[in-house]
């Protein structure tokens, strides 16, 4: 005789729970800033317990920082369409749609901001987010190194510098628009077969 299957609702509401919590962050972040984002706010916003948050994060910077990346991975592809530039074009499209909200470029300016003066949260940071996302990107360009896709002369670390240095110079210091023109001028740079655009 089959035994009936057991939900498990403990694990159902947890992860409920922190979806709140990372949607609260996001929200409160945009209204009112980094400066006035509080985990007693976050937890009136979700309406989950102050205990909860710090129990899954230890300061609420580290609720933006997971915030941030769930985001990320989640409305950030890693396509794979046989060609390295329509896999790029993909990538950054995606990207720039994302960088472009205003939520999410609040959230950015905070996170970076904030990792120049703490340093433990700033290895964080690097190792939870930035990493992540050139994990990303890597995995684009390893599936193009081992097409032959990549153009000569330039190192996938060079490239994977150069888009994400192109994202945050425009978020942090240029105020510039993330949008398709950037895109189109990234990938004729990058996919140059000979390499002399670099």
């Amino acid at each position: 005789m089959n035994e009936p299957s057991v939900t498990r609702p403990g694990r159902k509401r947890s992860e409920q729970s922190k979806a709140a919590i990372l949607a609260a962050t996001i929200e409160l972040v945009a209204e009112i800033g980094y400066a006035g984002l509080t985990i007693e706010g976050i937890a009136k916003r979700s309406g989950t317990g102050k205990q909860t948050i710090y129990r899954w994060w230890p300061s609420k910077a580290d609720v933006l920082l997971d915030a941030a990346a769930t985001k990320a991975d989640l409305h950030i592809p890693i396509p794979d369409e046989g060609d390295f530039a329509a896999d790029l074009r993909a990538f950054l499209t995606a990207t720039y749609a994302l960088g472009r909200e205003p939520r999410v470029m609040a959230m950015l300016r905070a996170l970076m901001a904030e990792a120049q003066i703490n340093a433990e949260f700033g290895e964080r940071f690097r190792t939870e987010f930035l990493q992540r996302r050139r994990d990303a990107l890597g995995a684009i360009l390893d599936r193009a190194q081992q097409r032959g896709d990549l153009p000569p002369g330039v190192s996938p670390e060079t490239i994977t510098d150069i888009v994400f240095g192109t994202l945050w110079y425009r978020v942090l210091a240029a105020a510039g628009t993330l949008d398709d023109r950037l895109a189109d001028e990234l990938i004729a740079v990058l996919t140059e077969p000979s390499g002399s655009s670099l």
